[in-house]
């Protein structure tokens, strides 16, 4: 199993960090908050990160010399994340060092992308494409496609693929999913999930060749024929 990329999300709107650090753990990532830089720096000196998103508006310091900051002694990926859309303020986040810059508000699938592909630009993968059948999965930018072609997707359904993408082979007990996917409910909840993820993966679903239920165990993802 390839280990998670952990992103460093800097922002003092609470309710935003908290927003990002569920979108995110969703899709893959293990994810650390700080609300200004003091708190950014704490964290940076104690951990080592793939990945920071940044707001550029802090409480305490302009995210802009904490940028720059990092970029005089580390290469970690800067992803800027704030309200200022002119021109001039994205050339400076840019100059600073930042390796992207996303302007609030924003739509989160985007910014999933953005962090695929700045991670992928630095050699840091959230684990590359699994290929089962026709079916290609990015477990980096969660995107599925069949013969090259886009397969849509939940939010909740790409979750629960990139868990079992994660591991192929291996099943996954019910509860477990749950909790890794963080769908609200009882078993039952993530069996109707799975079962509408089949409907888009399997040729038929009620006999599925990749999406499988071992008896007793939970679901697994089978890439071998």
């Amino acid at each position: 199993m390839t280990e998670a990329a952990h992103i460093l999300v800097v922002d003092d709107d609470q309710r935003l960090r908290e927003l990002l650090r569920r979108y995110l753990m969703q899709h893959g990532y293990a994810v650390s908050l700080a609300a200004d830089v003091a708190e950014a720096r704490g964290l940076l000196d104690s951990f080592a990160y793939d990945l920071l998103v940044l707001d550029l508006m802090l409480p305490d310091e302009d995210g802009l010399a904490l940028a720059a900051e990092l970029r005089r002694r580390s290469d970690v990926p800067i992803l800027l994340l704030t309200a200022r859309g002119e021109p001039e303020e994205r050339i400076a986040g840019l100059e600073a060092g930042a390796d992207d810059y996303i302007v609030k508000p924003f739509e989160p699938r985007e910014l999933l992308l953005r962090i695929a592909t700045v991670l992928r630009r630095a050699g840091r993968r959230g684990g590359g494409i699994v290929r089962f059948g026709p079916f290609a999965f990015d477990l980096d930018s969660q995107e599925l496609r069949r013969d090259d072609e886009p397969v849509r997707l939940t939010s909740v359904e790409a979750s629960l693929l990139a868990i079992l993408a994660r591991e192929p082979g291996r099943p996954l007990a019910r509860n477990e999913l749950a909790r890794r996917s963080r769908i609200s409910g009882s078993d039952r909840a993530v069996d109707v999930q799975m079962a509408r993820l089949r409907r888009k993966i399997e040729e038929d679903p009620r006999a599925p060749r990749y999406l499988v239920t071992m008896r007793g165990e939970g679901y697994a993802l089978r890439t071998e024929p």
